[in-house]
């Protein structure tokens, strides 16, 4: 099976981290294919970013000559998936959703630690969307940019665990989920 894992930013070292992170738990002969879109935001922080890098997202798939099973979007709360289904005839997942339904096989309720407020509202659509708002105790923000994330991993970890620490103990999460694909390897 080959995967085409796409990044929704610009910035290559990003994707690197994102399907490395995949390939550390993909099954024996899963292929993981990464994609970063040629254009649009170096980080998405927000609507604007997002619906930016979704045209980016989808030009990037549709450009795409190789062979693919199946498309992951790898960008929390990020638009465009809707977009790509349409285009493709192969399954499409977003990490957040993907993220919410793993959590909810894991524990009652779950929360996501993400980077700025603004990008809270994003990732609560999304879960709601998919029906997962029910299950999700909090969407919390580290108030960190995406990247902030690689240029300063220490305090990174630092915002995140405090944020992380905050949910388990005040919204009575049970699952934490890492909710930015810049954070690919920070688990």
């Amino acid at each position: 099976m080959k995967i085409l894992v796409v990044n929704v930013n610009t910035t290559a070292s990003m994707t690197d981290a994102i399907v490395a992170s995949a390939r550390s738990v993909a099954s024996p002969g899963t292929e993981i294919l990464g994609l970063t879109p040629s254009f649009g935001p170096e980080s998405c922080e927000g609507n604007f970013d997002s619906y930016l890098a979704a045209v980016g997202v989808m030009d990037a798939v549709a450009r795409y000559e190789g062979e693919y099973d199946a498309v992951v979007q790898a960008g929390f709360g990020e638009h465009g998936r809707e977009g790509l289904r349409e285009l493709l005839d192969v399954p499409v997942v977003d990490i957040t959703e993907a993220a919410g339904h793993v959590a909810s096989l894991i524990g009652h309720k779950f929360s996501v630690v993400t980077t700025l407020d603004r990008t809270v509202p994003l990732i609560e659509d999304r879960l709601k969307l998919a029906g997962l708002d029910a299950r999700c105790a909090s969407v919390r923000s580290s108030g960190l940019s995406v990247l902030e994330l690689e240029d300063n991993p220490g305090v990174a970890v630092k915002a995140i665990v405090a944020e992380a620490q905050r949910a388990v103990h005040e919204d009575k999460a049970e699952v934490l989920c890492l909710g930015c694909g810049g954070m690919a390897g920070s688990a």
